[in-house]
């Protein structure tokens, strides 16, 4: 059998919560839990499959439109999410990290998640990311604008600025672009996910809602982006 070569960044949509409580009568609320367990399986398959960094789609800019019962109830399945996990975190070397607009979320909710940051910040196995009040469109406008204090600061000449240094402006300038894309539930769009960060990121799309992806999901999804020819833009290689 031919070994699968695993992408380096994996990064997902989790999408399919709610419908997947809907078509089996139950309340919303329970998808969104079984959806936590949905996680807390994929993160231990992408660190055994040797994945260096994964970043799920925990909470967009848009869900603050949600009612309100239900975002509360989101944010305190995150802060017992984080709690609960993190001596897994922990046990198996994995560095916990977040991007967006993280200043709108509950401080109570966001103490926890900064403590969490700061505990498994030596983690070198695997960067998990969790993307919260995050949204693409938001990330570049916020990158614009601190480039433009640095402008107007004198700092920065507007000549300067090209695709490297708006880069290093992002939430987690760091963090290498995601080689593949999973989304799960069907839906065939972005959802204003890592815009700029997706440029040349391989999609895989599965109807499958995400309380229902597993390992072996996630290893199809793998051996598809293993079919693909990345070029970049580029001619392909003749052989």
């Amino acid at each position: 059998m031919e070994e699968i070569q695993t992408p380096q960044h994996i990064a997902i949509i989790m999408d399919g919560n709610g419908r997947w409580a809907t078509a089996r009568g139950l309340p919303r609320v329970l998808g969104h839990h079984a959806g936590a367990q949905a996680v807390r399986r994929i993160v231990e398959a992408s660190c055994e499959l040797g994945v260096k960094a994964l970043t799920l789609y925990a909470f967009s800019w848009e869900n603050w439109d949600r009612p309100a019962d239900e975002i509360q109830e989101l944010m305190s399945l995150l802060d017992e999410f984080i709690r609960r996990e993190t001596p897994t975190l922990l046990a198996n070397r994995i560095r916990l990290r977040a991007i967006g607009r993280l200043e709108e979320m509950e401080p109570g909710v966001l103490a926890n998640l900064r403590r969490v940051i700061a505990q498994t910040a030596h983690g070198e196995r695997m960067t998990f990311t969790l993307a919260l009040s995050y949204g693409g469109r938001q990330e570049i406008v916020d990158a614009a604008r601190h480039i433009a204090r640095d402008v107007q600061a004198g700092v920065l000449r507007p000549e300067q600025i090209n695709e490297a240094l708006f880069a290093q402006h992002l939430y987690a300038p760091d963090l290498p672009d995601p080689d593949l894309l999973i989304r799960t539930s069907g839906e065939q769009r972005l959802s204003n996910f890592l815009l700029w960060q997706s440029s040349y990121t391989e999609l895989y799309v599965t109807p499958k809602p995400w309380p229902d992806f597993t390992k072996d999901d996630l290893l199809e999804a793998i051996a598809e982006y293993e079919r693909r020819d990345r070029r970049f833009g580029r001619v392909a290689t003749q052989v």
